[in-house]
């Protein structure tokens, strides 16, 4: 499949789901900082998902300079990430709605956990596809820098089941913060 139109595609669906993603947000009460201040979770939870869409999209549109084809392997594993990162906006209006409950927590995680690993593997996929592309087998062999974030979000369960319950959500927004920086860094080289 050409990735022009496949690119286009997951360009679309991301933007949509962002724009959902941010209709989700509740207004203040009422018209003052204090209030404004009441939706810090809910704006943190916002930042948090939209970076992380930002970032997928980002990271495609670095990939996709690099290959003009993609097989039916790589289309099936980004639309079954399609559809998980269609969830986005549902489990953020949960987590900031209910930081401290431990379902909403997990369920969070779990999204972003399964978001990571359908990533890293639509990746292999396509560089599995182009087994002949040196620009892209040379940035092959540092696609495992893309599964540390998953580390971080891994030691966010371990400290929401133990002694800290936002400890999910924090290390999403901490996770997301090194996978930028991992995508900016490989965009750049």
């Amino acid at each position: 499949m050409d990735t022009t139109r496949f690119e286009t595609f997951l360009d679309a669906i991301i933007a949509i789901i962002m724009t959902v993603l941010v209709l989700k947000i509740s207004q203040p009460a009422e018209p003052t900082l204090a209030a404004i201040w009441d939706l810090r979770i809910s704006y943190l939870a916002y930042l948090i998902s939209f970076l992380t869409l930002f970032n997928i999209w980002y990271n495609n549109h670095n990939l996709f300079q690099k290959v003009e084809n993609i097989d039916n392997t790589a289309v099936w594993i980004f639309g079954i990430m399609t559809f998980v990162i269609s969830l986005v906006p549902y489990f953020t209006i949960w987590v900031a709605l209910h930081v401290d409950s431990i379902p909403a927590e997990t369920m969070y995680g779990l999204l972003f956990v399964v978001t990571n690993i359908l990533y890293v593997l639509s990746v292999k996929a396509i560089y599995n596809s182009n087994p002949y592309n040196k620009e892209l087998q040379e940035t092959n062999s540092k696609v495992y820098y893309q599964i540390t974030p998953l580390f971080i979000i891994l030691a966010g369960f371990i400290l929401t089941y133990t002694i800290y319950r936002p400890g999910i959500y924090i290390s999403c927004l901490i996770s997301i913060i090194l996978w930028i920086l991992i995508g900016w860094r490989s965009g750049n080289e």
